[in-house]
């Protein structure tokens, strides 16, 4: 059993948690992730740490689907079944002079440890922080010690510039030539025409994919991703890899096999919450 130590609500749909794991934070790098298990018959939830404080890892979470919202009625005090890591490859921290970090949503959680460390190595670091309106905006006070530079994108105007976070960063590459690396984590759809818009402006990118996970050791082959016309698995071969032959739309028909099930976990909660 890991005790929940912190918890907070960033917005109506995204919570922190912070859980005491001892091992998991002594061995976690950059990039790695977790794979916990709310109850003994819970899902295995993949999420990649947010952050490693002594004996916490810092996971950030959006109350999507079933298990994610069982996750979210935890509280402070309470446990979790299991709690997994760290697992993955670490991120590829490479030798950059300005990297840009692109995140959309809840993508903000897992770029924070990659910038730390780009900064850490005395990269110039600058961030575009995306989301549909400025509630979804998370962890801004966070990435301020880190970055040189914040830039951030609603889709509503809400805050920053209105529109998408490629609008940011089309005029970022166009007019900065020292920047020579991009890191994208969000949704796929965003991660897919960042990764076009670097590669149009000649500069690498890496990016965090998310493709459906079971077991985390590469044994259930669910996490296939296509790169090159070569298959990786996510669990085990990232979940970061160099974006620019990363077939998307593959793993974005992949990522919608089990929507009907998901569906219907969705209602059997919505049922149970209601007779409470």
């Amino acid at each position: 059993m890991y005790k929940i130590v912190e918890k907070k609500q960033l917005n109506k749909d995204v919570d922190f948690m912070a859980v005491e794991a001892p091992l998991v934070a002594r061995n976690a790098e950059p990039g790695h992730f977790i794979i916990l298990r709310v109850d003994k018959e819970g899902e295995r939830i993949p999420l990649t740490i947010a952050g490693i404080r002594g004996n916490l890892v810092d996971i950030i979470y959006q109350k999507m689907g079933y298990s994610t919202q069982l996750l979210g009625k935890k509280e402070v005090g309470d446990t979790i079944e299991d709690f997994v890591g760290p697992l993955g490859q670490a991120a590829h921290i490479r030798d950059k002079k300005h990297v840009v970090g692109v995140a959309g949503g809840v993508g903000s959680a897992p770029m924070l440890p990659q910038l730390k460390a780009y900064k850490a190595q005395g990269t110039k670091v600058s961030l575009i922080l995306g989301a549909r309106n400025k509630e979804y905006l998370i962890l801004k006070e966070e990435y301020a010690p880190y970055v040189d530079h914040i830039y951030l994108a609603t889709d509503d105007g809400s805050e920053g510039t209105k529109g998408l976070v490629t609008d940011v960063l089309k005029p970022l590459l166009e007019q900065d030539d020292t920047i020579d690396h991009v890191v994208a984590i969000g949704p796929v759809i965003m991660m897919k025409f960042v990764t076009m818009m670097a590669k149009a402006h000649k500069r690498s990118i890496d990016v965090s994919l998310n493709p459906i996970m079971i077991d985390g050791t590469g044994m259930c082959g669910n996490c296939r991703v296509s790169i090159a016309g070569k298959t990786y698995f996510g669990c085990i071969d990232g979940p970061d890899f160099p974006g620019e032959d990363v077939d998307f739309d593959e793993l974005m028909s992949r990522q919608s096999y089990y929507k009907d099930e998901e569906h219907v976990c969705y209602l059997k909660l919505k049922n149970e919450t209601s007779a409470t």
